[in-house]
């Protein structure tokens, strides 16, 4: 275990700068499909003046995405975490290096375009193949396959979104099946790993602020939430007000 949990670390480690590398991708790409500049700097495409020329940007980058996916390879037409669950269940946890290069890619180009579609599952899919092409150089077995597949895939998930806990919780859900400290260990490793790289590169701020709230919302919202839930029905659901 202590070889794989090492291993381990150093992906989470990288795999931080991988998910540094995709969302700069992202704004590259919407910097370039909506205000025509070559900029990685964060930007909202609702600026953009283009008019009613914005509705052909999203048709431009799905036919980029998919000259792609002919070419290229046709596993990053999907959302990320189905081709993840995919490679481990049929694949033997083995992923194709040029799908590490292309899913990023495409995904930042749709995510840039407007396509939408958010980073939780190329980050996934890009981290899990990190991990997969380490072992496959190192010829491991299945299992240590698997098990550095997913902490590439918790790595990327926790250094996006800042969650480390839940990154490794969806690891399990998801990719790992079983609870065991042979593949939960290195998992959590990378994930921790992940999140302290994240400090000093994306910074250790939130990642979708909110306006300050009080943190004691009373008794009486609290039914009121209640009360909401239980009115609550598959086929209608009343107004909260």
């Amino acid at each position: 275990m202590i070889p794989i949990a090492i291993a381990a670390v150093l992906i989470g480690t990288v795999t931080a700068y991988i998910a540094w590398a995709l969302l700069r991708l992202i704004s590259l790409f919407t910097n370039v499909f909506y205000f025509g500049r070559w900029s990685a700097s964060p930007v909202s495409p609702a600026a953009n003046h283009l008019g009613p020329w914005a509705v052909l940007i999203p048709v431009l980058g799905s036919l980029i995405i998919g000259l792609m996916a002919r070419y290229g390879s046709e596993r990053i037409r999907g959302h990320g975490i189905p081709e993840a669950i995919e490679s481990i269940l049929i694949h033997g946890s083995r992923v194709q290096p040029k799908l590490a290069l292309l899913k990023p890619i495409s995904s930042a180009i749709s995510i840039g375009s407007g396509g939408p579609f958010g980073a939780e599952g190329p980050i996934i899919m890009t981290g899990g193949a990190f991990g997969s092409m380490i072992a496959q150089f190192f010829h491991l077995t299945a299992i240590e396959r698997r098990t550095l597949l997913v902490a590439g895939a918790a790595a990327g998930m926790s250094a996006t979104f800042a969650a480390p806990v839940s990154a490794v919780l969806l690891a399990v859900e998801l990719l790992l099946f079983e609870w065991k400290p042979r593949s939960v260990i290195p998992v959590a490793l990378a994930s921790a790993a992940a999140a302290a790289a994240r400090w000093g590169i994306l910074g250790h701020g939130p990642l979708f602020p909110v306006q300050a709230h009080t943190g004691l919302i009373g008794m009486q919202v609290l039914l009121g939430c209640l009360r909401f839930s239980g009115a609550a029905t598959p086929h209608k659901c009343r107004d909260p007000r």
